[in-house]
């Protein structure tokens, strides 16, 4: 089962108030249904709840090359059979596949992400022969044990329910000496964007509802890693703070490169009035700085 308690970094006022409604989510049983909390994940990403998703390369391209670039860096992927888990738009699978792999398959929860991903990828005139795309759930990766030399995770692990299942099905399709690279949110990841979300959000229509988005320590996810039978296990950090504008574009942001999933949430007839509400606050309040507090982790198979 997802932790109960809030993982990441709020205001204590917030960080309280969330904790009692995600004990109340324990309690009414809301918690423990991780399919639920995929599903809803899945529904943001495919735009099924807002069209929040359709501008993620618009606000969060140059963010996540950002991330890319420095996950990849000093990994040798050349003549080398890659799986990419949460592929989304393909900003890591663009740059993967200049590096002279001979294998990549990029897979996604999301059909809307996975065919940007493909798009993306014949638009750019990549080799389609070494591509293949692919749907499917992280928790239950559709390959053989010791199917790859390399798999690669861009910021997918913070919105799974059962992350330590993750990693482990990514350690399990690894080769003996495959490497395993992943990025993910660490504590303080998007907490000012968070708490103000929290703030404008009406509270009517999530009452016991445990957010979907669990951020680690760096030693948590070492755990992870070692747990999954991984070694020599590297752990580092990318930290940096964006200053918006206006709190509308810093919402902009937040809203797309997140998806606004929790739109799933509220009554279908309200979500444009509530994110046009929650986009106001930003504004009023001059929400318009946000941290990226970034996880590179990396393990090789014994």
């Amino acid at each position: 089962m997802p932790p109960i308690f809030w993982t990441g970094k709020l205001t204590l006022p917030m960080k309280l108030l969330v904790n009692v409604n995600n004990l109340l989510a324990l309690i009414t049983g809301n918690a423990r249904d991780t399919a639920a909390m995929k599903q809803r994940m899945k529904l943001g990403y495919e735009g099924a709840c807002s069209d929040h998703v359709t501008h993620y390369d618009e606000f969060g391209l140059e963010h996540y090359t950002k991330i890319a670039t420095n996950l990849l860096e000093g990994i040798e992927l050349r003549g080398k059979e890659v799986l990419e888990v949460g592929c989304g738009t393909g900003i890591i699978s663009t740059l993967i596949v200049k590096q002279g792999v001979t294998k990549l398959i990029c897979g996604d929860i999301s059909e809307y992400m996975l065919g940007e991903c493909r798009k993306k990828m014949i638009a750019r005139g990549y080799n389609p022969e070494i591509l293949d795309f692919r749907q499917f759930d992280a928790e239950e990766l559709p390959y053989d044990h010791e199917s790859f030399d390399i798999v690669v995770s861009g910021m997918l692990l913070g919105l799974v329910p059962n992350q330590q299942k993750v990693v482990n099905e990514m350690a399990r399709v690894l080769r003996p000496d495959g490497i395993l690279a992943f990025s993910t949110h660490a504590s303080d990841c998007w907490w000012e964007t968070s708490d103000a979300a929290f703030r404008a959000i009406p509270k009517r229509y999530t009452l016991g509802y445990r957010v979907e988005y669990w951020p680690r320590k760096a030693i948590e996810i070492q755990r992870m890693l070692l747990q999954a039978g991984l070694v020599d296990v590297q752990i580092r950090k990318l930290f940096w703070q964006d200053n918006f504008d206006t709190g509308g574009k810093a919402y902009d942001f937040f809203a797309s490169v997140s998806a606004a999933w929790w739109n799933a949430k509220l009554p279908p007839d309200k979500v444009e009035a509530i994110n046009e509400k929650t986009r106001n606050y930003f504004e009023k309040n001059k929400v318009t700085r946000i941290t990226h507090d970034i996880i590179l982790a990396y393990g090789r198979k014994p």
